[in-house]
C-alpha cells in the first residue's frame, strides 16, 4: 500500500514537474518571440529612418542639378532652403524612399522569391552612382531632341535595372511607381505648384518616367540590402534559442 501511495505520489510529482517544465518551457519560448517582434519593429523604424534620409538626400542633391539648368522652375515664395528647392520636395522623396525600400524586401518575401543577384554594399553603391549619372545626363547632356534623350535615358534605365536588379518584382514595381509618379507630378504641374520650362508629354517632360524608374530600382536595392541584415540577426536569434 505504502508502495502504492508512494509510486503514485512519485508520479504526481513528476506530473507536477513536467506540467512545470512545460510551463516554463512556454514562458521561455514567448521571451524571445517577443524580443524577435520588438526587435523587428525597431530594425523596421531604422531602415525607415535610413531610407528616409538617403531619399532626402538625393533629392537635395539632384533637385539642385534640375533648378541649375532651369528645367524645374519653382516660385520664388516656395524657395525656402539653401539648396534653392521647395522644403516639401525632399520630404516627399524622403517618405517616397522609404516607402520603396521597405516595400521592395516585403514584396519579395510575399512572393517567397527571395532576392540573391549581386546582394553586397559595393553592387548597392554602383547602382546609386549610375542613378546619380542618370539624372546627370538629364540635366547636363545636350541632345538633338527630347525623343533622343528620353530613348537613351529609358535604355539607361533599363541597364540599370538589368545590371542590378533582374527581378521581375523589381521591374513590376518599377513601372508601377513610376507611373504613378509620374502621375503625380502632372498633377502637380498642372495645379501650378512647380513648371517645367520645356514640357514635351503633357505639362511634364518625356524622360521624367525613365527617372522614376531608375530611383526606384535604386531605392529597391538599398532597401533589399538593409532587410538582409534583419534576416542574417533573426536568423542568428533562432540558432541561438
Amino acid at each position: 500500500m505504502s508502495l502504492t501511495l508512494t509510486t503514485m505520489s512519485g508520479r504526481t510529482v513528476t506530473g507536477d514537474q513536467l506540467q512545470w517544465s512545460r510551463s516554463g518551457e512556454m514562458q521561455h519560448s514567448r521571451g524571445p518571440y517577443i524580443s524577435a517582434i520588438t526587435n523587428r519593429t525597431t530594425n523596421l523604424l531604422i531602415r525607415g529612418a535610413m531610407l528616409f534620409s538617403v531619399g532626402v538626400f538625393l533629392a537635395l542633391v539632384l533637385n539642385l542639378l534640375q533648378v541649375q539648368r532651369n528645367i524645374t522652375l519653382f516660385p520664388p515664395d516656395v524657395i525656402t532652403s539653401i539648396f534653392s528647392s521647395a522644403w516639401w520636395v525632399p520630404l516627399c522623396c524622403g517618405t517616397a524612399a522609404a516607402m520603396i525600400g521597405l516595400l521592395y524586401p516585403c514584396i519579395d518575401s510575399r512572393l517567397g522569391e527571395p532576392h540573391k543577384f549581386k546582394r553586397e554594399w559595393s553592387s548597392v553603391m554602383r547602382c546609386v552612382a549610375v542613378f546619380v549619372g542618370i539624372n546627370h545626363a538629364s540635366a547636363k547632356v545636350d541632345f538633338a531632341n527630347n525623343v533622343q534623350l528620353s530613348l537613351t535615358l529609358a535604355a539607361l534605365s533599363i541597364g540599370l535595372w538589368w545590371t542590378f536588379d533582374r527581378s521581375r518584382s523589381g521591374f513590376g514595381l518599377g513601372i508601377c511607381i513610376a507611373f504613378l509618379g509620374t502621375l503625380a507630378t502632372q498633377l502637380l504641374v498642372y495645379n501650378g505648384v512647380f513648371q517645367y520650362t520645356s514640357p514635351d508629354f503633357l505639362y511634364i517632360r518625356s524622360w521624367l518616367p525613365c527617372i522614376f524608374f531608375a530611383g526606384v530600382i535604386t531605392m529597391g536595392n538599398i532597401g533589399r540590402q538593409l532587410a538582409l541584415y534583419e534576416y542574417k540577426f533573426i536568423q542568428d536569434k533562432s540558432h541561438q534559442d
